[in-house]
């Protein structure tokens, strides 16, 4: 063991350092050189017993020179300088005002827009239609001659009292002529010429009223006239 270590030491003085470069002056030959001591280096490492030599080995102890350090410039301590005390005058608050609280005013709220109304638009009516021209209604007739209508009978009480007068009756006549009904309108101021043209009349036959072509009721004025000069 000791042999190895002896042996590297010899082979460590002979190949180690580099030669200085003030020596040569060429710095190819300063890197060539180093070179070298590297692949020596190497190759030693490679061979087992120098391997082990280095595994084994003591370790050596490396002094490491430490640059001096440099006592920082110890500034003198400025004088403390006492600071001036001001006497600092209270300040007066300012008055402070109240003023009486006013009541809010109470919100009214706007009325809401009024809602447009639809219009309706109406549309005028129609004119009515012109009346149709009335039908003329042609009363009931008596008069006719195919009637034969007798007259009344005078009463013979009434002849022998001189009474006379002029009787006027009032006829409904229906749509077959017949006389539904017969009224006294004007008296002839005696009843038995009253009564007894009112008998004659009720079996009258008249001709019925017509209102275009079509037979209607309707009422007729029968003047019934009883007179002793003939």
């Amino acid at each position: 063991m000791t042999t190895h270590v002896t042996n590297f030491s010899a082979s460590t003085a002979r190949y180690g350092g580099l030669p200085p470069v003030r020596r040569t002056g060429n710095l190819t030959g300063a890197v060539i050189a180093v070179a070298l001591h590297i692949i020596a280096v190497v190759a030693l490492l490679q061979y087992e017993p120098v391997r082990s030599a280095l595994t084994n080995a003591v370790p050596l102890m490396v002094s490491l020179i430490t640059p001096p350090v440099e006592k920082p410039t110890v500034l003198p301590k400025p004088l403390p300088v006492k600071p001036k005390m001001e006497k600092i005058k209270p300040v007066e608050p300012p008055p402070v005002l109240t003023a009486a609280a006013e009541a809010p005013t109470p919100y009214v709220a706007p009325p809401p827009p009024p809602v447009p109304v639809p219009v309706e638009i109406v549309a005028p009516p129609a004119p009515p239609a012109p009346p149709a021209p009335p039908v003329r209604v042609i009363p009931p007739n008596f008069n006719a001659d195919y009637l034969k209508n007798p007259p009344p009978v005078y009463p013979t009480i009434a002849k022998r009292q001189g009474q006379q007068g002029r009787v006027m009756l009032r006829v409904l006549v229906n749509t077959a002529g017949a006389a539904d009904r017969v009224e006294l309108r004007n008296s002839s101021g005696h009843g038995l010429l009253d009564s007894a043209a009112l008998e004659a009349v009720k079996q009258w036959r008249f001709v019925p009223a017509r209102q275009g072509d079509q037979p209607i009721a309707a009422w007729v004025l029968v003047p019934i006239t009883f007179t002793l000069e003939s």
